[in-house]
C-alpha cells in the first residue's frame, strides 16, 4: 500500500513484515527510530511472537542475537557508527558462526571527532568481516532490501548489513510501497536454521579451531560469499516478478551503454548524480553512473562488465582508508585488472561527516574528468587553505619529500617548504 513515510518507519514495517521472533535493540543515532518503531509494534501487539528485548549495549545487542540466532529464531538488529565498533568481536563470531542475522546500519561517520552525520565510514570499517553488505540508494530500495535481506541470509546462512544513509534516507519521508503482509509470507518463508543448538541434542558450535584446520574454515566463508554472487540476483528478480518493482542485486547500471566516462558510487548519493549525467548528456558528453547495490561480496565480473567500454571511471565514495585512499576504488581497479587497456580509475572522496555532494560540485569534477584535469584522488570541495595553515602550524610542511609533495598536489596546496 503507497505511504507517506519516514524511512526508520519504512524499515521497521519491513522488519515487522518479515515476523522476526527476536530482536536486540540499543538506541544510537541515526537509527534509533527502527528499533522505536518496532518497540511500539511489539508493544501494541501489532508484532506477535517476538521477544523485543532492549539491552545495556550494542556487544549485547549482537550478543543476543547470537544466541537467538543459534537457537533456530529469525533475528534482528540496527545499529550506526560507534555502536558498529562496539559491537565489533561479536560480529565476527556472528558471521564466523554462519549466522543469518539481519542488521540496518544507518550510516554515520566514526569519530574522532565525534559527527552524527551520514558518510560510509561505518560499515567500510567492517568491510572483511564476513557480512554480506547491500546499500540502499531510496527508502522504497530499503524497505525492499529487508525483506530481500532476511530471505538470502537464511538461504545461504551468513549475516547480512542493509546499509542506508543516515539522516538523508532514515529521517526524511517519501512515498513508499508498503506490501501486505501476505505478500510477504509467500516471498519470506518460515526460518529452517540449517543448525540449532538444542539441549536435548547438545553439540558444539564456535570451539577453537588450530593451524590444520583454520585456512579450510575461512576459505569456507569466502566460498559462501561466492556462492551469494548468484543467490543476490536471482533473489533480486524473484523479487521484481512478485512485486513489480527493480530493488536490490548486484550493480544497476544508468545511461551506460555508450558510455566513455562513468561514475561509481554507493548509496543514496546516486539520484545527485544521475541528475548530473542527464544535465551533461544533454550537453553532449556521453557520461553513465553504476550504482553498486552489494558491496560484499564484490561483483568484480558484473563491475567489469560494465566498466568494459568506458575510457575513464569516476569512483566517489564517502569513506576512505586513511593513509592509503580510496577503498571502493580499489575494488573497482581489482574488477579492471587484466583488461588489455583498462579505463583509467579517479578516486573522489566526498560526503564525509555529512557534507553535502551536490550537483554543482559535481558537475565541475565531471568537467574536469572529461576534461581529463582530474588527479588519481581528489577530496570534493576540500578547503586546501585551512588544510595548508594547519600543516604550517603543525610545522609538518618544515621538511616536506616526495609523499608530501604528492599528498600536497591531491589536496590542491601548491605551496611547499618553511614559510
Amino acid at each position: 500500500m503507497p505511504s507517506q513515510l519516514e524511512g526508520s518507519r519504512a524499515v521497521a514495517e519491513a522488519v515487522a513484515l518479515c515476523r522476526p521472533e527476536v530482536i536486540g535493540a540499543y538506541p544510537i543515532s541515526p537509527q534509533t527510530h527502527i528499533v522505536e518503531g518496532l518497540a511500539r509494534m511489539v508493544a501494541a501487539g501489532e508484532l506477535t511472537g517476538c521477544e523485543y528485548l532492549n539491552v545495556e549495549s550494542e556487544f549485547g545487542a549482537m550478543s543476543v542475537c547470537i544466541g537467538a540466532s543459534a537457537t533456530g529464531a529469525r533475528t534482528y538488529t540496527a545499529t550506526a557508527s560507534q555502536g558498529l565498533l562496539y559491537m565489533v568481536e561479536a560480529v565476527y563470531n556472528a558471521s564466523g558462526l554462519g549466522l543469518p542475522i539481519v542488521m540496518t546500519v544507518a550510516n554515520r561517520a566514526i569519530g574522532s571527532p565525534i559527527n552524527i552525520w551520514n558518510d560510509h565510514s561505518d560499515a567500510m570499517s567492517q568491510r572483511d568481516s564476513g557480512w554480506i553488505q547491500l546499500y540502499a540508494e531510496s527508502n522504497q530500495e530499503a524497505l525492499d532490501l529487508h525483506l530481500q535481506a532476511f530471505r538470502l541470509a537464511e538461504e545461504v546462512s551468513l549475516p547480512v548489513m542493509v546499509c542506508m544513509a543516515g539522516f538523508i534516507l532514515t529521517h526524511a519521508v517519501e512515498g513508499v510501497d508498503v506490501p501486505a503482509q501476505e505478500q510477504v509470507d509467500a516471498f519470506v518463508p518460515p526460518f529452517r536454521p540449517r543448525q540449532v543448538l538444542d539441549p536435548d541434542d547438545p553439540v558444539t558450535i564456535g570451539a577453537m579451531v588450530g593451524p590444520e584446520a583454520f585456512t579450510e574454515v575461512r576459505y569456507l566463508m569466502h566460498a559462501k560469499q561466492m556462492l551469494a554472487l548468484d543467490a543476490i540476483p536471482r533473489i533480486a528478480g524473484e523479487f521484481a516478478e512478485q512485486f513489480g518493482r527493480d530493488s536490490g542485486g548486484l550493480v544497476r547500471g544508468y545511461r551506460l551503454a555508450d558510455a566513455d566516462t562513468v561514475v561509481v558510487a554507493l548509496g543514496s548519493v546516486l539520484g545527485t548524480i544521475e541528475d548530473v549525467v542527464d544535465d551533461l548528456r544533454e550537453h553532449g558528453h556521453r557520461v553513465g553512473a553504476l550504482a553498486v547495490r552489494c558491496f560484499r561480496p564484490w561483483p568484480a565480473e558484473e563491475v567489469r562488465a560494465a566498466l568494459g567500454t568506458a575510457r575513464r571511471v569516476v569512483v566517489l565514495e564517502k569513506a576512505f582508508a586513511v593513509g592509503a585512499g580510496g577503498i571502493v576504488g580499489q575494488n573497482v581497479r581489482l574488477a579492471l585488472d587484466g583488461m588489455a587497456v583498462p579505463p583509467r580509475v579517479h578516486n573522489v572522496i566526498a560526503g564525509l561527516g555529512g557534507r553535502p555532494v551536490t550537483s554543482v560540485s559535481l558537475r565541475h569534477l565531471l568537467e574536469d574528468a572529461l576534461a581529463d584535469r582530474l588527479r588519481s584522488m581528489t577530496f570534493l570541495d576540500l578547503d586546501a587553505e585551512l588544510v595548508e595553515r594547519e600543516l604550517r602550524r603543525s610545522r609538518e610542511l618544515d621538511r616536506p619529500g616526495p609523499h608530501a609533495e604528492n599528498m600536497l598536489r591531491d589536496a590542491g596546496v601548491v605551496a611547499a617548504g618553511p614559510t
